[in-house]
């Protein structure tokens, strides 16, 4: 079967690696793709933002399977328009897709359905959040409504400074244009968890846990990012919390989706914060994690493309997901600057040898070809990722492989798993 794969990044090169291991596939087609993944599978341009343009690249290819990788195609009804005509997608509708389109939408979805989170004002203007700001005690939480690429969220450590950041959201200062509504949430304590699931409407299967690093620098300080590491183990999670979360959490997240006649198929990313009072969801996305993806199915023993068409077809309850035990990891390589203005095009170095380091696969994430040589051409640039039978192994892996990786500006953090590591 052929398999297209829309999305150009560090998560769709590990799904395209993921789905060439399935002895159904007999071709894996990208749009747009990049460096990496054209070195394992047909890569077309394309527009992520333009619906017409991936349905006509869709109609084009006639592809068995489509999976959707980023947000942007969801939140714009890429799965209703495929499945519309006739073409089986993985991922959510546009209504579905709300849940992480807008985080205001969340927040009452949550209330609505008794879900476990922190408490929150939704405010349409400035004058609102100039009021609402006097309930909360600092530090406080401030999120742009939409889509943000993981950079909407801002952690205040003071009344004024949690204002500012809500006037930089409205009038677009901070991301480049301006927000619809922005959310004020109690901070929450304790570790975060990304806790993804699949489900076919009905029914809900977990993913291996993993825990995300959001912030550029090391210590968890400066600014939050899309994701500079990840790493996923069995002890992140035990059998019993495990089954709370699904119970309290995912569960009634999919049952109150199809009570309100959305229902949701795909990936649900449980974002958790484990608190004192118990987890707590801090936002849903509706999408295979970035760089989650990259550790957790490097993990998976199971048929990737068979679980998704369970998903579609509803019988998610008839599937089951085989794990490699021990551990994995994910270190990202970024451009220097990033999140903020960084510089792209510099020549890329040492990939092959990096490969070669056991257990490791580098999973490219913001890459081109220019006259035959892998260059950057984004924020976060490459994905190295390896498993290992411990924690500890798995980090080795990848940190040996990231040192033989060169590139002008090149920045990544040294301390991916330094909560585990000091357990």
């Amino acid at each position: 079967m052929k398999v297209l794969i829309l999305g150009a990044g560090g998560r769709e090169h590990a799904l395209a690696w993921a789905v060439r291991k399935s002895e159904r596939v007999t071709e894996v087609v990208c749009a747009p793709g990049n460096g990496g993944m054209a070195q394992i599978a047909r890569c077309l341009p394309v527009n992520g933002n333009d619906l017409g343009a991936m349905t006509a690249l869709v109609d084009a290819e006639q592809p068995e399977l489509t999976i959707v990788g980023p947000e942007v195609p969801l939140s714009l009804g890429i799965v209703d328009v495929l499945t519309a005509k006739g073409f089986r997608t993985f991922g959510p509708t546009k209504g579905a897709a709300m849940l992480e389109a807008s985080k205001g939408f969340a927040k009452r979805f949550l209330q609505r359905h008794q879900i476990p989170t922190a408490c929150y004002a939704l405010c349409a203007n400035v004058e609102e959040a100039r009021a609402e700001v006097e309930n909360f005690h600092a530090p406080m939480v401030v999120k742009a409504d939409g889509l943000a690429a993981g950079k909407g969220v801002l952690i205040c450590q003071s009344r004024e400074e949690a204002l500012h950041a809500v006037e930089g959201l409205f009038s677009g200062e901070l991301l480049g244009e301006p927000a619809a509504q922005v959310v004020i949430e109690e901070f929450l304590e304790g570790e975060e968890i990304s806790f993804l699931c699949l489900s076919d409407g009905k029914h809900v299967i977990p993913l291996a846990p993993a825990q995300d690093h959001k912030r550029i620098g090391e210590g968890d300080t400066g600014p939050n990012t899309g994701g500079m590491g990840v790493y996923s183990t069995d002890a992140l999670l035990d059998a019993p919390m495990t089954e709370w979360i699904l119970r309290h959490i995912a569960e009634p997240a999919v049952r109150g989706m199809a009570d309100e006649d959305t229902p949701f198929k795909g990936v649900l990313y449980c974002g958790l914060m484990m608190t004192a009072r118990g987890p707590q969801v801090l936002e849903f996305n509706v999408r295979f994690g970035d760089p989650e993806t990259q550790a957790i199915l490097l993990r998976l023993e199971s048929d990737l493309v068979e679980a998704m068409e369970a998903c579609i077809d509803g019988r998610l309850c008839d599937a089951a997901l085989r794990w490699t035990p021990g551990a994995s990891a994910c270190v990202i390589a970024s451009s220097a600057g990033y999140p903020g203005k960084y510089e792209t095009g510099f020549p890329i170095t040492g990939l092959d040898t990096a490969r070669r380091v056991p257990g490791v696969e580098v999973f490219h994430s913001g890459t081109a070809v220019k006259d035959g040589q892998i260059v950057t051409s984004g924020g976060r640039v490459l994905a190295v990722s390896a498993t290992g039978e411990t924690l500890e192994q798995a980090l080795e892996r990848a940190y040996d492989a990231m040192g033989e990786v060169r590139f002008q500006g090149m920045y990544f953090r040294r301390d991916i798993g330094h909560r585990a590591l000091k357990k």
